[in-house]
This record gives C-alpha cells, sequence and structure tokens, in this order.
C-alpha cells in the first residue's frame, strides 16, 4: 500500500495524511547523511524553504491541494542531493528522488513537475511557471530578509570549507555578482523581499568601498 492516497474520483481532494510520514523520511535522511560541513545546505534550509513555499503558494492563489502537495515534496527534496555531491546537486537530487517517489505512489506526471520545479533551483535560476517561480523565490527567500547576514555567515563558512571564497572580501564580491543578478519572480516574493534585498546590496557595497 502506497504511503501516498490516491486522488479522489471527483478530483475535489487529495489524501493529505502522508506528507508528515514523507517530510519525517526526508529529514532524517538529511540529519543522518549531510556533511556538517554544511552550514548552510542543511535542514534548517530544507525546512525554511518549506515553510516559504507553502506561504507563497498560498499568497499567489495555489489552493488545489495536488499542486500545493508537489511544492512541497519539491522543497523537502531541492537540497537532498548534497548527500552525495556539491556542484550539480539539482540534478542528483532528482535521481534520488525519483525511486522514493515513485514508492510514494506518485505518477509520472507529478513527478516530471516536482523535478522540474528542483531543476529550476539551479542558478542562473530559469522557472518555467508559477508553481517552479515559488521554489526559486522559497529558495533564496533570506535574500530580503532581516536574518540575511546571519543566514549569509552559515553560507559564508560553507564556501570557506569548499575553498570557493578566501576571505570576507572574496565573499562580499561575490555577493554583490550575485545580488546584481538575482531577481524574484513571484509577485509576493517581490512586493515582501526586494526592497530589504536592495538594503543589503547597498550595505555589501559599502563594506567594500565601491560607490551606492
Amino acid at each position: 500500500m502506497h504511503l501516498l492516497c490516491d486522488l479522489l474520483a471527483d478530483t475535489k481532494s487529495i489524501c493529505m495524511f502522508s506528507f508528515p510520514e514523507i517530510q519525517k523520511q526526508v529529514i532524517q535522511k538529511l540529519t543522518n547523511r549531510l556533511s556538517p560541513s554544511l552550514t548552510y545546505h542543511n535542514v534548517s534550509h530544507t525546512l525554511d524553504v518549506l515553510k516559504q513555499a507553502e506561504l507563497i503558494a498560498g499568497k499567489e492563489g495555489i489552493t488545489n491541494k495536488e499542486d500545493l502537495l508537489l511544492i512541497k515534496i519539491s522543497a523537502l527534496y531541492h537540497d537532498i542531493g548534497f548527500i552525495n555531491v556539491y556542484s550539480g546537486h539539482e540534478e542528483e537530487s532528482c535521481r534520488l528522488a525519483l525511486p522514493e517517489l515513485e514508492s510514494f505512489g506518485f505518477s509520472a506526471s507529478q513527478i516530471e513537475k516536482i523535478m522540474g520545479m528542483i531543476r529550476a533551483t539551479k542558478v542562473p535560476q530559469q522557472p518555467q511557471n508559477l508553481m517552479e517561480q515559488i521554489l526559486c523565490d522559497s529558495d533564496l527567500d533570506y535574500l530580503g530578509r532581516s536574518d540575511f547576514f546571519t543566514i549569509g555567515e552559515g553560507l559564508y563558512q560553507e564556501f570557506l570549507v569548499k575553498k570557493i571564497v578566501a576571505n570576507y572580501q572574496d565573499w562580499n564580491l561575490l555577493q554583490i555578482r550575485f545580488l546584481e543578478k538575482h531577481h524574484y519572480f513571484t509577485r509576493t516574493s517581490k512586493q515582501r523581499r526586494q526592497k530589504k534585498k536592495e538594503i543589503h546590496f547597498e550595505a555589501i557595497k559599502a563594506k567594500v568601498g565601491m560607490s551606492v
């Protein structure tokens, strides 16, 4: 018997009782197998993306229960590839998720949507539909939040270990290049996060002595 309930015949609702079980399984795997050196791409990040994805989806008018479930599942699995690889983790996330999603009873078309959302988070993000936009904006929601610098410190420490940057100067210049190119996709994230993201951008430029 699949953990995921079949869509009801009238298609008006989907049985959701299994989501906590799926979440528990994925979070347990991330907890047990992610490297401690991943001080940004960790369980806390996955849970934050899940929380933001639910919030943004609601504000974007996503009321279809199947779509909401697929968005939440995508949030859970979007970084699971970090268990095995660092570069190219999106494809590895899809590879690891596929057999589990099949075992939960997701259809081929549902799995395709989940994979599309996961792949859309690859930088530079290129979402092709609203569901993909929601996951992309959820993944980088912190850029426009008050905890930006706190969360960013975790990413800095992770990049130090991976030798992506060597010091804070490298890190700040990398952030400037990233923020110059990044933009939110959903109306919700533009309204909620864009202004503060711009404030962070100017603050980082000031740190490295660039004109603002």
